[in-house]
């Protein structure tokens, strides 16, 4: 019969010789009701993903003073939990130097700026044969891609100009707008046969792919530039975007841009394979970093967003000890 170990002869060694990974100032803080944003930031515990938030805040605001470009690739959901409003006031300030979307993100920002209310049911309107038909979307967003094509100007440009000459209602929320209006590239990929307005008779495959490609290569000339200093966000795209990441790195090379050095993040609900890659993964064996962010966009962007500002208001945030970059203590008045 086996016969337990006998711990006598174990060694133990002083807990002062040991390397700790927890320390107790890293600690989150509790906060008192009616606290200010800048607080609550500072609040949080020194690791893992709000760690990770505070560097991609940190670099954000640094990339802006240095003028480093900072590029977001965003599928549609952001559009559809309502964060239209922070993303144009986040272009206004210049902080995202290159917004790309997905075709049903340009759909849903179009829909919201016209008529101020976006997103079917699926499942109900294909039991009833009607979802994806609503005419005006059709009409405007096949219109704005024939009109791209035969300007020789992307799919981006075409509905933000379209939309400002439409006076959409609500043209004020909508990044693709905002970004034509404040001169900040727009950019819209789409997979012909994956969005609505492809099933409409006024669509035209040709008009759509000259105008999404023109856009493939714009958003091709902002990673080129894209070196040390700069950052790289996808945002709630699992393949098509990433793809277009790992596209636009390859032909920037090829041209001899040198892109690298850059920090690469992936913010999604669930991290998936190819938004793993790209740009998290493929940054880091570019020379750069690479942060993944999980949670659900309707709290992570604005959580992100309110900390940029305050790293931007911190002139430059300081290092309130070893670990954790501070935002700084607040004023006394708080």
């Amino acid at each position: 019969m086996e016969k337990p170990l006998d711990l006598s002869p174990v060694r133990t060694h002083p807990i002062s010789e040991r390397a700790h990974k927890v320390h107790v100032q890293d600690f989150g803080r509790p906060l008192p009701a009616g606290a200010s944003v800048r607080r609550l930031l500072d609040s949080l515990p020194d690791f893992l993903a709000a760690k990770d938030l505070l560097r991609l805040a940190a670099q954000i605001a640094q990339a802006y003073r240095a003028g480093h470009m900072v590029i977001l690739a965003m599928g549609a959901h952001p559009i559809k939990v309502g964060l239209g409003p922070l993303l144009v006031d986040l272009l206004r300030r210049g902080l995202i130097r290159h917004l790309g979307l997905n075709g049903a993100a340009s759909i849903h920002d179009v829909e919201v700026a016209l008529f101020g209310a976006t997103s079917e049911d699926v499942s109900d309107g294909i039991q009833r044969a009607c979802f994806g038909f609503a005419r005006e979307t059709g009409e405007f967003c096949n219109t704005a891609a024939r009109q791209a094509a035969d300007s020789g100007h992307g799919l981006g440009q075409a509905l933000g100009e379209a939309l400002l000459q439409a006076r959409a209602p609500h043209a004020s929320v909508s990044p693709l707008a905002v970004a034509r209006e404040v001169g900040i590239p727009a950019t819209v990929h789409v997979t012909i046969g994956a969005d609505i307005t492809h099933m409409h008779p006024g669509a035209d495959g040709a008009a759509i792919g000259a105008a999404s490609h023109l856009d493939f290569r714009l958003l091709a000339a902002s990673v080129a530039r894209l070196g040390p200093g700069g950052v790289l966000l996808n945002v709630g795209s699992a393949e098509l975007l990433p793809m277009l990441i790992e596209k636009s790195v390859a032909l920037a090379r090829n041209l001899g841009h040198p892109v690298g050095g850059f920090l690469g993040v992936n913010m999604d609900m669930i991290q998936h394979y190819r938004s793993d890659l790209w740009p998290v993964e493929r940054a880091c064996e570019l020379g750069g970093e690479g942060i993944r962010l999980t949670g659900h966009h309707e709290i992570m962007l604005p959580l992100l967003a309110a900390a940029v500002l305050e790293y931007l208001e911190a002139q430059p945030p300081r290092l309130a000890h070893p670990h954790r970059a501070s935002l700084g203590e607040p004023p006394a008045s708080e």
